[in-house]
C-alpha cells in the first residue's frame, strides 16, 4: 500500500496520468515547435505566442459553429478544416505582425519582448471584445467521443489520440523544413550571416516574414489541439506561455530533438504530480527542479545546432 492504494492502483494511476501527460505533450509541443522556431532560429521572444494559440482555438470555436449551423451533414470531419484554418489564420497575422512590427526589432530581444508583450494584451482585449469575457468550449463529432479501453481500468480517451497523431504530423513537417528542405537552409543562412545571405541572391525579408508566420501557424494548429482537452477565453494563452519558453530552453533553444524530449519530460512529471498534489504545487516543483538543472547545464538538456 502506498498513499492509501495498492500497487494495482498506482499501476493503473501511473499508467492513465501518463496518458494524460501526453495530451499536455502534445499542446506543448506543438507550442515549443513555433516558438523554437520563432525564438531558436530568429531570436524573437515573442510573449504573445499563447495568443496565436488563443487565435487557433477561437478559429476552431468558430469552424464547429459554422458547421453546425450551415454543414450539419459535414460535421464529422470539421476538426480537420478547422486545424488547416487556424494555420493559415494565425500564420497570416503572424506576417503582418512580423511586417508591421518585428522587422524593426531584429537584434533587440529586450525590445521584441516588450513589443509582443503589448501585442499580447492588444490581442487579448480583441478577444474579450468579439467572443466575450466567458470559456467557450467546442462541440466534437461522435466519433472522436468517448475512450478506447486498454484494460478494464485504463481507458484512452479518442480526442486524445486524435491530438498525439496530430502532433506526430507536424513534428515531422518541421523537422523536414528545418533539415531536408530547401527553404531550411535558407532560414539557417539569413540567421547565421545576414548580410551573406542576402549578398547570394536570398530575399531575407521574405524569409523572416514567412519564418515567423510559419511559427505562429504552428502555435495555431496548438489551439486546435488545445480545444480537445480544454475551455478557451481570452486570457488561457497567459498560463502557457511561460511553460512553452521553459520547454524551449530546458531543450536547448536551437534543438529540436531538445524541445521534443524538454516537452515530454515536463508534460509527464506535471501530469503524474497533479494527481498526488495540487496543481500549482505540481508547477512550482517542476519549475525549480528545471531551474536547478540549467544552474548546472545553462545550454539546455541538448546543444545540438540548427545553424550548421
Amino acid at each position: 500500500m502506498l498513499m492509501g492504494y495498492s500497487l494495482g492502483d498506482i499501476g493503473s494511476i501511473m499508467a492513465m496520468q501518463g496518458f494524460a501527460g501526453l495530451s499536455l505533450f502534445s499542446v506543448f509541443l506543438l507550442m515549443a515547435l513555433g516558438l523554437a522556431i520563432i525564438f531558436g532560429q530568429m531570436g524573437v521572444i515573442n510573449m504573445a505566442h499563447g495568443e496565436f494559440m488563443i487565435l487557433g482555438a477561437y478559429v476552431t470555436y468558430m469552424t464547429s459553429q459554422v458547421f453546425t449551423t450551415y454543414l450539419p451533414s459535414l460535421f464529422a470531419i470539421y476538426f480537420f478544416v478547422a486545424v488547416v484554418l487556424a494555420f493559415c489564420v494565425a500564420g497570416a497575422l503572424g506576417m503582418l505582425v512580423e511586417w508591421a512590427l518585428i522587422r524593426h526589432l531584429y537584434r533587440r530581444p529586450l525590445d521584441t519582448l516588450l513589443a509582443t508583450w503589448g501585442l499580447s494584451l492588444i490581442l487579448q482585449q480583441v478577444y474579450r471584445s468579439v467572443f466575450g469575457a466567458r470559456e467557450v468550449g467546442v462541440d466534437q463529432p461522435e466519433w472522436m467521443m468517448g475512450a478506447a479501453s486498454m484494460t478494464d481500468t485504463i481507458q484512452i480517451p479518442i480526442n486524445g489520440l486524435i491530438v498525439m497523431a496530430l502532433t506526430a504530423v507536424i513534428s515531422v513537417f518541421v523537422f523536414l523544413l528545418i533539415y531536408w528542405m530547401g527553404w531550411g537552409k535558407r532560414v539557417r543562412a539569413v540567421m547565421s550571416n545576414r548580410a551573406m545571405a542576402g549578398a547570394v541572391g536570398i530575399d531575407t525579408e521574405f524569409v523572416d516574414r514567412v519564418t515567423f508566420g510559419i511559427g505562429c501557424g504552428i502555435a495555431g494548429v496548438a489551439g486546435s489541439a488545445f480545444t480537445m482537452i480544454g475551455s478557451t477565453s481570452p486570457t488561457a494563452g497567459q498560463l502557457y506561455i511561460v511553460d512553452t519558453f521553459l520547454v524551449v530552453v530546458f531543450g536547448g533553444a536551437q534543438s529540436l530533438l531538445g524541445t521534443i524530449a524538454s516537452a515530454f519530460t515536463i508534460s509527464q512529471a506535471r501530469s503524474t504530480m497533479e494527481f498526488f498534489l495540487s496543481g500549482s504545487m505540481a508547477q512550482v516543483i517542476v519549475l525549480l527542479t528545471v531551474v536547478g538543472i540549467l544552474m548546472l547545464r545553462p545550454q539546455g538538456l541538448f546543444v545540438l545546432k540548427v545553424r550548421r
